[in-house]
């Protein structure tokens, strides 16, 4: 198994450069003394969340030959507006393949793109779009299993090194694993003192018993499917757990009271929009003091597409 390296993020930045957003990092109030807090909001990205970057890389690398046969995949959502981006970028049909349950606000945004959506069971995602790849000769980009996917969603620790040389930690989402997986490769290659920490809901905290173990922990996905974090409800694949036992120093988890309070923090304090899945790094900055070591530190806020509804019900309680 062949993992990215920091050559590989750095050329997929130039090939994500025009259509990714090099995202700021933004000084909070939300820190202490001895634990300051910037936020890279990649909810600023032009389809919401960090998505576009994995998504752009992984088919910008296909030949023209292959992208004209079109494109599947499979998401929670986010991913699924970032292929139906990148697939009228391109000019070419796209398939996406996402939950029955997927809030309205993502499936309404990959068909503004001009995707086909298909709604599933979260257990059948990807077996149906595999089906409709091996139908239709299209390619199939999954969300996280594939290394120009993670290499660009890596280009976001990159610019976490390059904007903060200095960094001492790095909280990142960790749901199917190729965010972290990314960040943590480009941020121990460039700050190797810095500490990288996943994050992850404890009513998804598969990811965070596999990595204390040492090998790979499966949650059932009705378990996972608890979680308000509708992004953060896959596992890693054996390609992404392989780079998180590489790059993080730990994965912690946040409960489902603590990912609302950080959502509803982030619009007042920091003036953010920022779903639930996009906040766990905050709720950890926030309430894992014990488990988290001080210093400046940085966390992924990875999107914002988050239910009008639901958002105002979360700032009005």
């Amino acid at each position: 198994m062949q993992l990215i390296t920091i050559e590989d993020i750095r050329a997929a930045a130039e090939r994500i450069a025009g259509t990714a957003v090099r995202t700021p990092l933004l000084p909070t109030n939300l820190g202490t003394p001895d634990r300051p807090l910037w936020v890279k909001p990649e909810s600023l990205q032009p389809i919401g969340a960090f998505k576009i970057r994995g998504a752009h890389n992984a088919v910008a690398r296909l030949s023209p030959e292959v992208r004209e046969r079109g494109l599947v995949t499979y998401s929670s959502g986010n991913h699924a507006q970032a292929i139906a981006y990148a697939a009228k970028e391109f000019g070419v049909p796209a398939t996406v393949v996402t939950p029955a349950d997927t809030p309205r606000i993502k499936i309404d945004a990959a068909r503004a793109h001009g995707a086909e959506v298909v709604l599933v069971p979260m257990a059948e995602r990807e077996a149906r779009a595999e089906a409709i790849a091996l139908e239709t000769g299209a390619t199939l980009v999954p969300p996280f299993d594939h290394p120009d996917v993670i290499a660009g969603q890596g280009t976001a620790g990159l610019e976490i090194a390059e904007d903060m040389p200095d960094v001492e930690l790095v909280l990142i989402p960790v749901s199917g694993g190729g965010l972290a997986g990314g960040i943590g490769t480009a941020v121990k290659a460039l700050c190797p003192k810095a500490k990288v920490i996943g994050v992850e809901p404890a009513l998804a905290g598969d990811a965070q018993a596999g990595f204390r173990a040492g090998a790979q922990v499966h949650w059932a996905p009705e378990d996972r499917l608890r979680t308000i974090a509708d992004g953060l409800r896959s596992e890693p694949s054996k390609l992404t757990f392989a780079h998180l036992l590489r790059v993080l120093d730990d994965v912690v988890t946040v409960t489902e009271e603590e990912i609302v309070e950080a959502v509803r923090l982030l619009a007042r304090r920091a003036r953010l929009v920022v779903e639930p899945s996009g906040a766990v790094a905050v709720a950890a900055h926030l309430n894992r003091v014990e488990e988290l070591p001080a210093g400046r530190t940085v966390a992924v806020v990875s999107g914002g597409n988050i239910d009008p509804a639901r958002f105002a019900e979360i700032l009005s309680s």
